[in-house]
């Protein structure tokens, strides 16, 4: 997936967030779980196959490699405080 791809997904997700009234919050989250993301992203990666047939493969993988880079956790952190204002 090209970073256009991924900007454009998380700008999906974050627009979801906000419309569910849980943009800030999650957040929030993000910010102060640490090191659970990575467990999180691992999750991700292990459940894919059951999980692809709810959601596209690509946005589980994208949504894994978000949480288990510390610099993309954070870009979408500001994204979703950016887009909560």
């Amino acid at each position: 997936m090209s970073k256009d791809q991924t900007k454009a997904l998380w700008q999906t997700w974050a627009k979801k967030l906000i419309d569910w009234n849980i943009g800030d919050i999650s957040a929030d989250i993000l910010e102060a779980s640490g090191p659970l993301t990575l467990v999180t992203a691992q999750l991700v990666y292990f459940t894919q196959p059951v999980l692809s047939g709810l959601w596209p493969r690509d946005d589980l993988t994208a949504l894994a490699n978000m949480l288990e880079e510390p610099e993309q956790k954070d870009a979408f952190i500001s994204l979703l405080r950016e887009e909560s204002v």
